[in-house]
């Protein structure tokens, strides 16, 4: 079968690498020049199952609201004259209960630890090189009554088969002696030894490559205009290099999902958060991090990949608007320098900022709507890179009729 995939970010090449091996003819549309160009190209490349846990919590709309008048929030909400982001605002909310939060928290971590075992199988049969870290993950926190809350929460995901160490501040060290500078500022953190990290871009921009030199189909520099339907079936999709024809299409454009849904009567409610990283050179610096961790205090986010740090922050519900300022990263620049002083060559710093494509639950859709031949695959929010593997192979489950691995219940569209 002929199946297009619509959308070249980590969630669409894994989609197409995944069909290709279930012996489908894959072509991929991507409107810039390179796959992995755009929220794939600037995340903080950690693939953590141990980072599962919704932002829709019930701390959530406090924090909101507080963002109005206080700039250090970790979550910001920005008023707009869109109303698409009042009306998805209210879905986010409504996500935001106890009950809500434990329950998606739970099919988010099942998808994320079934995509990390997918990578594995990947990475088992394909010589991909993308800086990858297996050393796992350390979140840490900066008192005893976040740490012993941070424990507590985490007992969620240990439920669910998470593999957690609780460490003092100098078995934090000693794990990392890049962090012994700044213990004093760590009372202990939680480490996820199986959690990982490495660049999704170059991880996608390889896997793209196996994808043509076995004979699919990449176009990058194609902009999809427009979904021609005809009864219950998608029958063309319209684009700037003129019409293309499959059997059957996969809907992977994170951001763009909605706004290319609507216009063929499907309601997605995904809606951008900005979010911001810095890529840092090591240089000669003496003391790069050996390990990714997390600052749960700030919620600042630190991988290595290689010669480079990747450093991101902040949830931003500011629309489409992609444009920073210097300011912006003024704060997760000084958390860094300040747990990593010999770590990188700051004065370098590579500034970036990008749209997760966010859903209220933060679980992405799969599965078909009103269209037979039309398959989602979309709104994977801010870990698309832990989620994207499982869901490619899901997708791939779907389109062959076959009973995904995993349960569905609570993750079909």
């Amino acid at each position: 079968m002929r199946i297009m995939v619509l959308g070249g970010g980590v969630v669409g090449v894994t989609t197409a690498y995944q069909l290709q091996k279930d012996g489908h003819d894959v072509v991929l549309l991507e409107r810039n020049a390179e796959v992995a160009d755009e929220t794939s190209w600037g995340n903080a490349g950690m693939v953590a199952p141990g980072h599962s846990f919704v932002w829709s919590s019930p701390k959530a709309p406090m924090t909101l609201l507080k963002s109005l008048v206080l700039k250090d929030q970790a979550l910001r909400f920005r008023l707009s004259a869109d109303p698409r982001l009042y009306s998805w605002s209210w879905r986010f909310l409504m996500e935001c209960t106890a009950t809500k939060a434990r329950r998606n928290t739970l099919l988010k971590h099942r998808l994320a630890a079934y995509s990390q075992a997918v990578l594995h199988e990947v990475l088992a049969g394909e010589d991909v090189a993308y800086d990858r870290n297996d050393r796992g993950i350390l979140y840490f926190h900066r008192t005893q009554q976040a740490l012993d809350a941070g424990v507590q929460n985490m007992k969620l995901l240990e439920s669910d088969g998470q593999l957690i160490r609780v460490l003092d501040r100098a078995q934090v060290a000693a794990l990392d002696p890049a962090l012994a500078a700044a213990q004093d500022r760590i009372v202990g953190a939680i480490h996820c030894p199986t959690d990982e990290t490495g660049d999704p871009a170059l991880f996608t921009r390889a896997l793209a490559a196996i994808v043509t030199r076995r004979g699919g189909e990449i176009r990058t520099g194609t902009t999809l205009t427009a979904i021609e339907t005809s009864g219950n079936a998608v029958t063309r999709v319209l684009t700037d290099r003129g019409p293309l024809k499959a059997d059957a299409y996969v809907l992977a454009l994170g951001c763009g999902s909605a706004a290319v849904a609507r216009t063929i009567g499907i309601d997605l409610p995904i809606y951008p958060i900005k979010g911001y990283s810095l890529t840092i050179p090591v240089g000669n610096r003496p003391l790069p991090p050996t390990i990714a961790a997390v600052d749960e205090h700030n919620l600042v986010a630190i991988s290595r990949f290689g010669d480079r740090l990747r450093v991101t922050a902040t949830a931003e519900f500011a629309g489409y608007d992609k444009s920073h300022k210097p300011a912006d990263f003024a704060f997760m620049k000084r958390v860094t320098q300040e747990l990593y002083p010999e770590g990188a060559d700051y004065g370098r710093a590579q500034m970036w900022a990008g749209l997760r494509p966010m859903t209220p639950t933060n679980l992405p859709f799969f599965g078909r709507r009103r269209f037979g031949n039309l398959y989602l695959n979309t709104g994977h929010g801010h870990i698309g890179w832990t989620m994207s593997h499982g869901s490619a192979r899901i997708t791939a489950d779907l389109i062959a009729g076959r009973t995904p691995a995993i349960p569905m219940d609570g993750l079909l569209a």
